[in-house]
């Protein structure tokens, strides 16, 4: 029988210190038959549901514990014995992170007293406060300290023994021993264990060096001295304490003490106050066919029908609290003007539309309710919340009004490491040349760090080191750090709701946005402990479309009303058509582009199919081309079975939607909705073969039950599985069709309010503001450029044309913004001084407005500018007039060239000349702009030149490369063949100025050049 059980054991969650999953730690005890397993990472429960639920699969017991920081910076292990000993853990570890800045948690001893019910004490590791006073000579303190841990905890509290056969760790075994036994407190052997095999140490000393920012040459002082600190089987841990056996069989004692469950499902959502009188249920129902007919005017008997049966459903899964609070969120939002609207699958509910959640009809677009809820479900659906960017903080905190801050928060996301900041962190820890790291780091392209040893072989650079150990223990650290928490952020949008206090759930600590606090959960940690996750996204497009609508009000029509456009206007659909899209909502990307011209999308409908089409799914279930190809006449449209026609009919024949997965497994294999969504949910994660090959078996069985043979089962249940993994719900795809349209119109009828609001609402898309800036200037629309006294914050409309708001000025920020807007509306600034005594703006502010042209109204030059700017300085604004013997210097304008490079430093564009008008006269002989292109027949030979703008390699697109590149007259794509790209790898990912030549292809429509040669465009600009 095994004696001994871990109960110091960190995971990786114990950020940039444990080096092991928590599921590597759950599978080493498996391998060492040890039948229970603590968790107790560094002052969090961070991996502690992951840690669980891995525990629970395997059948060994998992003990939910936590290694606190005192206040005096001493340690101490935690372990919690039940539910109240869980919260009490929760609430210690809140304290620690809320009382204190972020990232440096810690809680007083006082706290620790006043939450200890439920709990067990181990004094803890080096670091504990008795083992520190005994390693300090400081004896008698220790046994004070000893006591005071006593008389808190009684029969609960522990002397943590461990001997990693450092030096002295078995001498402070010994004193420790002595200690317990001269004041009777019993013993526990661990092992303080930071990785689950011995062969991680490498790996640990790697996080180390990167949390300390050191070398592993320069950390001797922060790393542990050996590989000892591993999951350790009783075999090997039981020489160490021949002596003292009893504190290996305390281990056992202690783990059959506690029992955690760590399923919440029970609070998983607030009760939400209804009127007297009504339930959750009757409330929900009176809702629902009362705004039935503000939607429907007089509901069919169709409409009436679904709205009935989705409320049985929704009260029969105990539903209809969760669809009141989401109700009452949006309710919100509308009656205080703030865009949002409802996505995913929960555009498939006619309860959801009528409520007015979501927009988008199912009756008319025939949705499949089933995707959303149907009685086999498992888990909660999920009611995501789209909302415009720059309202979403007004709608979080009626959510913390609404339900309290000790009942609602944000989930967290764990910031990962990924191929690019392994390769940068990895090799710093290790001491190579940054140089060499940064030009690794950009050339690497993968997705996953599994392959970064391949990508770098191929290049030339590299090759040299191929061979050496030091590469080798370099690409394995890489890979084995890839997926590694490294810290927290905030989820984009996931908001937790319960109906009891979240930090008898969950810690709680500081966000890095001042003012907010996460939970120590991700997403999926929340979904496992059976909690209910709101989210609420802030989406751009919601927030240009709102402000360039109140422009459109503000400066056309004070009646203008977006939602009351017409949805067939045949010019939106030309431009559409053309591709003239950028900046339009989800078909502005390149290959959005190149699928336009050919399926000329004519209604909403379409777009529809549009914003679906160009997805992983339809891409890896080989879909796009056959609906193209029948879009455009070319292909005949077949079904793979005649059960099929009316789900694919109106696609063509091909699956383009994950609803018409679930339709297709009902029709063919007799699938209940419920089994359908759990095939689809199946095929959507990595599964074990086994576990595919019964889904398979039971899909042939019922398609054989239906009379459909089994090649065309097969060949069925092949197309669902290439297509589920990346589809897109079709309710999701009509809800961001119309926003597609909506922002399509305005870029075609107004366009000065669409390129505003454009570039007012960046990042958003794939073209930076120097790109927008340029289509702006393409249709007729000039963006001025920031002016001291004419722009403001934002950028605005002025004279049918747009003018750069201050807010692109580096280190201008809202305070300066503020400032500045105020004195504008006292009067114009009239020189330099008058701003600079005005505003109390900074030294950097002032000289990067100098830099970015706000003040070339002045009648003074760039350089004169700032020279003045350092005399006012030197006077400072308090100062009286100082004469200096020379302040007058003749200096030198600058140069077009030095303005244009001062304005992209200073702003990330200029409105003025684009960087290849620059270029152009000293380009080489035969390079062509794009649009002289374009102009040629396909199979041209050409050569071009231009600044990179766009590059996209996408998973599906078996190795090809695609880059847009822009000059002066527009954008071009360009397509790498692998064998190309292979040779130009290089160049391809490091050089923003290419010089590219191939060949002119034309196809419906569309134009790419196919490249054979790239290279850097290395030539001067033209000064004047």
């Amino acid at each position: 029988m095994n004696d001994y059980v871990e109960l110091h054991c960190h995971s990786n969650f114990s950020l940039l210190d444990g080096a092991s999953h928590p599921e590597e730690l759950v599978s080493a005890a498996g391998d060492i038959a040890m039948p229970a397993l603590a968790l107790t990472d560094h002052d969090g429960l961070y991996g502690a549901i992951r840690f669980y639920k891995a525990a629970r699969a395997s059948g060994i017991k998992p003990v939910i514990g936590v290694e606190l920081t005192l206040d005096g910076g001493q340690h101490i292990t935690l372990l919690a014995k039940d539910s109240t000993g869980y919260s009490n853990l929760c609430r210690m570890v809140t304290k620690s992170h809320l009382d204190n800045s972020k990232g440096s948690p810690s809680i007083a001893f006082s706290s620790l007293a006043e939450k200890s019910g439920g709990i067990i004490c181990l004094s803890g590791c080096r670091k504990g406060e008795v083992s520190s006073l005994i390693l300090d000579g400081k004896p008698g303190q220790a046994e004070e300290a000893a006591k005071r841990y006593r008389d808190v905890f009684g029969q609960d509290y522990y002397i943590e023994v461990q001997n990693n056969l450092c030096p002295g760790d078995e001498r402070l075994c010994s004193s420790l021993i002595s200690l317990a036994e001269c004041l009777g407190i019993r013993c526990v052997a661990t092992n303080n264990a930071h990785y689950a095999r011995r062969d991680a140490h490498r790996l640990q000393d790697i996080l180390v060096c990167i949390r300390n920012r050191a070398t592993l040459e320069r950390s001797g002082g922060v790393r542990r001295p050996n590989s000892e600190f591993y999951l350790k089987p009783a075999a090997e841990i039981s020489p160490l304490f021949r002596a003292y056996p009893e504190a290996l069989r305390n281990s056992l004692h202690i783990a059959d003490k506690c029992n955690v469950d760590l399923n919440f499902s029970s609070y998983r959502f607030p009760d939400f106050a209804v009127p007297d009188g009504e339930t959750a249920d009757s409330y929900l129902a009176k809702l629902c066919h009362g705004k039935a007919r503000e939607r429907y005017g007089k509901p069919s008997e169709r409409v009436a029908s679904q709205i009935n049966y989705e409320l049985n459903l929704i009260s029969k899964m105990n539903l209809s609290g969760y669809f009141l609070i989401v109700w009452d969120i949006m309710d919100y939002a509308k009656k205080n003007g703030i865009p949002a609207q409802g996505r995913g699958s929960a555009a498939n509910s006619v309860v959801a539309y009528v409520l007015g959640i979501t927009r988008v009809d199912p009756i008319r677009h025939n949705l499949f309710f089933g995707r959303f809820i149907n009685e086999e479900m498992s888990s909660i659906p999920d009611i995501d919340i789209d909302v415009s960017t720059n309202h979403r903080e007004r709608l979080i905190q009626y959510i913390y009004r609404k339900y309290g801050e000790e009942h609602a928060a944000m989930a967290c996301t764990y910031v990962t490491f990924r191929p690019r900041n392994a390769i940068r962190e990895v090799g710093k820890a290790l001491g190579m040349p940054e140089g060499i790291l940064d030009r690794m780091s950009k050339a690497v392209i993968c997705y996953s760090a599994q392959d970064i040893d391949d990508d770098l072989k191929a290049l030339d650079e590299f090759r040299p080191y191929l061979n050496s150990e030091a590469w080798e223990h370099f690409i394995r650290s890489c890979r084995e750090i890839t997926d590694f928490p490294r810290h927290l952020s905030i989820h984009v949008g996931g908001m937790i709701i319960s109906s009891c206090p979240l930090v008898d759930i969950v810690p709680l600590e500081k966000a890095a946005m001042p003012g907010r606090v996460v939970c120590q959960w991700d997403k999926d940690g929340i979904e496992d402990a059976g909690l209910v996750k709101v989210d609420i996204l802030g989406l751009r497009m919601l927030s240009l479309i709102d402000e360039a609508a109140a422009l459109v009000k503000r400066n056309h029509d004070a009646g203008f009303d977006i939602e009351r456009i017409p949805q067939d206007d045949g010019k939106v659909y030309d431009m559409i058509c053309r591709a003239d899209t950028l900046g339009v909502f989800q078909v502005e990307s390149r290959a959005q582009m190149q699928t336009l011209p050919r399926t000329k999308p004519r209604s909403i409908e379409d777009l529809t199919v549009e914003v679906a089409i160009i997805r992983p799914g339809p891409l890896q279930g080989n879909m796009v081309h056959p609906y193209i190809n029948r879009r455009q006449g070319k292909e005949k449209v077949s079904y793979m079975h005649p059960r099929l026609k009316p789900i694919l009919e109106e696609t063509l024949g091909v699956i383009l939607f994950q609803e018409q997965v679930l339709k297709c497994a009902i029709a063919i294999a007799g699938f209940s909705p419920g089994e359908a969504d759990s095939l689809r949910r199946a095929m959507s994660r990595k599964r074990s073969q086994q576990a595919m090959e019964q889904l398979k078996k039971r899909f042939l069985d019922g398609a054989r039950g239906n009379g459909v043979g089994q090649a065309v089962a097969l060949r069925i249940f092949d197309t669902l599985k290439g297509f589920a993994e990346y589809g897109f719900c079709k309710s999701h795809a009509a809800g961001f069709a119309l926003l597609a349209y909506q922002s399509a119109w305005l870029k075609c009828y107004y366009p000065s309010e669409f390129y505003a609001a454009l570039l007012n609402n960046q990042p958003m898309g794939f073209y930076s503001p120097h790109v927008i800036v340029g289509d702006a200037r393409r249709h007729g629309v000039k963006v001025l450029p920031v002016d001291i006294n004419r722009s403001r914050g934002k950028c605005i409309v002025e004279g049918g044309n747009v003018r750069l708001g201050f807010r692109y000025v580096k280190s201008v920020g809202e305070t300066a913004i503020v400032d500045l807007e105020q004195q504008q509306a006292n009067k114009p600034f009239s020189s330099l001084e008058d701003v600079y005594l005005r505003t109390g703006l900074s030294r950097d502010a002032l000289q990067n407005l100098v830099m970015a042209g706000a003040m070339d109204g002045f009648g003074k030059s760039r350089r004169q500018l700032l020279w003045d700017l350092g005399l006012l300085e030197q006077r400072g604004r308090e100062g009286l007039p100082m004469v200096y013997a020379c302040t007058e210097v003749a200096l030198p304008a600058m140069t077009r060239v030095e303005e244009i490079s001062a304005e992209y430093d200073m702003q990330g564009l200029s409105t003025g000349s684009h960087p290849m008008e620059l270029f152009r006269e000293r380009v080489p002989a035969g390079v062509l702009k794009t649009a002289e292109a374009a102009s040629l027949p396909a199979g041209s030979n050409v050569t071009v030149a231009g600044y990179v703008v766009c590059h996209q390699m996408p998973a599906t697109s078996k190795g090809h490369v695609f880059l847009t590149i822009e000059d002066e007259e527009g954008l071009m794509n360009i397509v790498i063949r692998p064998d190309v790209y292979e040779k130009y790898r290089y160049v391809e990912r490091t050089e923003p100025l290419m010089l590219i030549r191939g060949q002119v292809q034309k196809r419906d429509g569309v134009i790419n050049i196919i490249a054979s040669h790239l290279e850097p465009l290395n030539v001067i600009p033209t000064s004047s």
